[in-house]
């Protein structure tokens, strides 16, 4: 206990920017993945077949492969394609943060999917007899319904998130995983940098779960 008391008092400043990072990789991650995960979904839905097997080519193309192959696939693919001008767009973080935004995007599409069509169709029925074409009907009938039944999921995408970014250590992002590695090469402590970084990941995910738990009561007293 007394080492880890030691190990957390000389290097938590590692552990605090490592979750800040992880934070931030994550929050982009869900926000730009639920914008393009809504794409996939109308894609999905759509009636053209085209869109509909695009969307749906890509979606399980995504999860039908690990994080790990997809991040290394958009991090090295790109570092090498992409002219040396882009700047930040070649970055680790930029290319990293893409490849979650990515994965989470296949992942909300089909959350979004399932929350639309959860949608009693008789809304449907009743709009078309109003004279609202589809479009319409889907812009601010459906999609407003749905996004309010999905909210809770896409706050344990969040979680979940939090959790799968501790693979973008592998390209050398300094995340939380990278700063327990980190901390880890200059202890020559085999576990306890681990541990605190278990730790941490637990705190959050517990916190952000009694967050989500707590708005999922007041979503159903308010129906």
């Amino acid at each position: 206990m007394q080492r880890f008391i030691e190990i957390w008092s000389q290097y938590h400043v590692l552990y605090i920017q490592g979750t800040l990072m992880t934070l931030k990789i994550s929050l982009f991650g869900v926000i730009f993945g639920t914008i393009i995960g809504m794409f996939l979904a109308l894609g999905k839905l759509s009636k053209s077949t085209i869109l509909k097997k695009l969307a749906g080519f890509y979606i399980e193309i995504i999860r039908g492969t690990p994080l790990l192959v997809q991040i290394m696939i958009v991090y090295l693919g790109l570092s090498y394609y992409l002219p040396d001008t882009v700047g930040f767009f070649k970055s680790r973080i930029f290319l990293g943060t893409l490849a979650i935004c990515l994965n989470s995007a296949a992942y909300v599409a089909e959350i979004i999917r399932a929350g639309i069509e959860s949608i009693d169709k008789g809304q449907v029925e009743a709009a078309s007899s109003l004279g609202m074409n589809r479009k319409l009907t889907m812009r601010y009938i459906i999609i407003p319904q749905a996004i309010k039944n999905i909210l809770p999921v896409l706050g344990n995408e969040f979680i979940v998130l939090i959790k799968e970014t501790a693979i973008i250590s592998m390209v050398g992002i300094q995340d939380l995983m990278y700063s327990a590695t980190k901390v880890q090469g200059i202890t020559y402590q085999p576990l306890i940098p681990f541990f605190i970084a278990a730790l941490i990941y637990l705190t959050i995910t517990f916190s952000l779960s009694k967050v989500l738990a707590i708005y999922e009561r007041r979503l159903k007293t308010s129906d």
